[in-house]
């Protein structure tokens, strides 16, 4: 293989790794993971991939063992990592919301401000990010890295007073009856690149042509397309129905006295905006999925 003409790509393994593979996917690349093996394959001869915690990614891409990868932006600050933050990804191994890192303590802890933690024990996956927010905040406490099952360990005698967890929904800080004390750091995923690398036109291309794709997926899952046949007397009030990203398409027909009109809309507002434009003189509706939208 060709190392001048292949692009390292680093890919989060564990609860990322379905979700990012789902998204190559969409995005047009098949990548196929054996079992044991932290090397996919994947269709595209000039593309290496390798598997990695998506914590170390970061670390990684700036010492040049891959080229780019996907990784959260709490481990590029965690890593203190000088890459280059090609671009947001707005997704996540549950949802599109931005994963929250909050201090938490039990329900009943007399702790209420990022102040009362002066002399407490904290127990962070995230030690770097922690140890500096709460310096900022003029705050001397003991933090300690925890090697995950955070939540569990808030309050355990011994163990932690407050718990530093990454968080979507809140869902497992209410089950293990944690309160808020205040979000410390709101991540989202990030494709990054080695600073040497982006000086290589090439393999610069080649990742920015990997964004382009990958965003243009995201953009695709809450997006669908609409199809319809207008009788030109109605078409300005089918118009007026219409959210669209552009101006909707408009194409003659042999029919002269009907257009063809087609538009790229959010699929949330399809379900009350098909009876509307049924209502006002449109047939022939068809709805349809994408792939890609790319701005």
């Amino acid at each position: 293989m060709d190392e001048k003409n292949t692009l390292k790509l680093g890919l989060p393994s564990g609860s990322l790794q379905e979700a990012t593979f789902r998204l190559l996917g969409r995005a047009g690349f098949k990548l196929r993971l054996a079992s044991r093996s932290y090397q996919p394959d994947i269709d595209d001869p000039e593309l290496s991939g390798m598997m990695f915690r998506a914590q170390e990614i970061a670390h990684y891409v700036e010492r040049g063992v891959v080229d780019a990868g996907i990784t959260g932006k709490d481990w590029i600050v965690e890593n203190e990592a000088e890459v280059i933050e090609v671009g947001e990804l707005l997704y996540s191994k549950a949802t599109s919301r931005p994963l929250r890192w909050v201090i938490a303590v039990p329900e009943e802890s007399e702790i209420k401000t990022v102040e009362d933690l002066e002399g407490k024990r904290i127990a962070s996956e995230l030690v770097g990010v922690t140890r500096r927010f709460l310096e900022e905040r003029g705050v001397c406490a003991d933090v300690e890295f925890s090697w995950g099952t955070t939540e569990v360990k808030a309050g355990i005698s011994g163990v932690a007073d407050a718990v530093v967890d990454g968080t979507e929904t809140g869902s497992s800080l209410r089950a293990n009856r944690l309160r808020i004390v205040e979000t410390m750091l709101e991540s989202t995923t990030r494709f990054v690149a080695n600073k040497q690398c982006w000086k290589n036109s090439w393999k610069r291309q080649k990742i920015q042509n990997l964004f382009t794709l990958m965003t243009g997926a995201l953009e695709a899952e809450s997006k669908v397309g609409l199809k319809m046949n207008v009788p030109r007397p109605q078409l300005e009030k089918i118009m007026n129905l219409l959210p669209a990203l552009h101006t909707p398409t408009i194409s003659n027909q042999v029919d002269t006295d009907w257009v063809a009109v087609e538009i790229i809309t959010d699929e949330n507002i399809v379900r009350d905006l098909i009876p509307d434009l049924k209502q006002n003189g449109a047939e022939g509706i068809i709805e349809y999925p994408l792939n890609k939208v790319v701005y």
